[in-house]
């Protein structure tokens, strides 16, 4: 795709030297001469994409240090966390698997009993048939070919009227979770080292954010029972302990530094639970009279506008009427107006620029901000307000693991083995925990300087999941 936009060349692809499907010749089959030239082709192109693009970096500072200072230093960091590998509890995750498997032949009976009739849950058309031809259930999506659909949003909104889309949503996760964790992870194991070698990878997201596959842990879902049993089997090796630290609400944090709005700025600095304090600013009580009601609806305004969230899907999360969910917001930019002023400048610079930066530089896209289509205008401008947050938020943990990295590279009594979101994980030798879960707070904490504090939550266990 580069060499086509930048060069204007058209790449031999894999498939052109080696067919494809079940015949598809392995590259030790392919003849020399075509294998050289497939190959050689590679190593040209990307030479001279190198001498295109560096000149394009080179005319913008911002971005040229930002590739300098924090991801080419990054990439030997991340070359060492893949390395070194994590170790997994495979005994746990097969007595997991057998579980999830009668758990799932539990849902199947229960969705046959609702269905009337058995059939196979994981094919869309019975599926189709079921749901909206025998039940009559609202058809609330369609796929682009005209069918109704029966993805995961479908399902968990039909949920709410139906008993089945329920079981439907429950056995699609445990066969998600079956399939890519609990059965997949022990076979992953390399056998030299014992461990998982999971592949981390800088320029996936839009947003700056690393991912990571084979296997991807960004993916393994916390809020369930299910989840944090698979994050159970992630372990330390003898004599360690596994040390996780986390970014205590850090997109907030950045909104409140971005937007520069006081009264988020006080909450912070005064080190109020934040939920807290927008309940007892949008429903004008004390701050020891608020609900826990309604500290959950300030939860989901405060995490909900960072994401650009309209009144529509803030009434949908929290239940209520669309007019209700209108007035929560009012009241909010009326507590906070910093927040509104910054959320429509981001939007109008978007749309001036057609890309919103981070707060150290990284630039972020926004082919769909001037789009004559209303959706995906709408689309591009949520991501307009939560890009810059989440792309700060990004930078700031990879600046934490450049520096951590520094102090801690040849130490051989700790070791960092995962970055997931907001979380840095390690392995450190169990009687020197307490000193190290204090250089790590430290070194998190200052890796940005932000009209807030910026808050470090370190835990400690035998796992991932006790030390989260």
């Amino acid at each position: 795709d580069l060499a086509k936009r930048y060069l204007g060349h058209q790449t031999i692809s894999f498939e052109e030297i080696a067919g494809k499907g079940k015949n598809q010749l392995t590259f030790n089959q392919i003849p020399l001469e075509q294998a050289a030239e497939y190959a050689a082709e590679d190593a040209d192109v990307t030479m001279k994409l190198q001498q295109v693009l560096w000149e394009k970096l080179s005319k913008e500072p911002t971005l040229e240090k930002l590739f300098k200072e924090m991801e080419l230093p990054l990439l030997g960091v991340l070359s060492r966390m893949e390395r070194r590998g994590v170790l997994i509890d495979s005994d746990a995750l097969f007595l997991q698997s057998n579980e999830i498997a009668n758990r799932l032949s539990e849902l199947e009976e229960q969705a046959y009993v609702l269905a009337g009739q058995p059939f196979n849950l994981a094919s869309t058309k019975q599926l189709q048939e079921i749901l909206f031809d025998k039940l009559g259930l609202p058809v609330i999506q369609k796929t682009p070919k005209g069918a109704p659909s029966t993805n995961e949003e479908v399902l968990e909104e039909l949920a709410f009227s139906h008993e089945l889309p329920k079981v439907l949503v429950e056995h699609r996760g445990l066969s998600k979770l079956k399939s890519t964790y609990t059965d997949k992870l022990p076979q992953m194991v390399n056998p030299q080292t014992g461990r998982v070698h999971t592949s981390y990878h800088q320029a996936v997201t839009a947003t700056g954010r690393l991912s990571s596959s084979d296997p991807n842990l960004q993916n393994i879902p916390i809020r369930n029972e299910e989840g944090r049993r698979i994050r159970q089997a992630f372990i330390a090796r003898e004599g360690f302990t596994v040390v996780a630290a986390d970014y205590s609400q850090i997109e907030l944090r950045i909104m409140a530094h971005l937007s520069q709005d006081q009264g988020l700025i006080n909450a912070f600095t005064q080190g109020k639970d934040i939920h807290r304090s927008t309940a007892a600013e949008i429903f004008g009580v004390a701050l020891d009279e608020v609900t826990s009601e309604q500290r959950r609806n300030a939860k989901a305004i405060n995490f909900g506008l960072i994401y650009g969230m309209s009144a529509f899907g803030l009434s949908r999360q929290l239940g209520i009427g669309r007019a209700d969910a209108q007035s929560y917001m009012d009241l909010y930019f009326k507590r906070y107006p910093g927040v509104q002023t910054f959320m429509h400048d981001i939007r109008e610079k978007a749309k001036a620029q057609g890309y919103v930066e981070t707060l150290f530089g990284r630039r972020l896209y926004l082919p769909d901000i001037n789009s004559s289509n209303g959706m995906r205008r709408k689309a591009a401008e949520r991501v307009a307000i939560n890009a810059p947050m989440q792309g700060t938020a990004a930078d700031i943990i990879k600046r934490a693991m450049i520096q951590l990295d520094q102090k801690l590279q040849n130490d051989p009594d700790i070791a960092m083995i995962m970055q997931v979101h907001d979380e840095l994980v390690f392995e450190v030798r169990s009687e020197k925990v307490a000193f190290y879960s204090e250089l790590i707070k430290t070194q998190m904490e200052s890796a940005a300087d932000l009209v807030v504090p910026l808050i470090v939550e370190v835990g400690q266990g035998t796992n991932w999941d006790e030390a989260h």
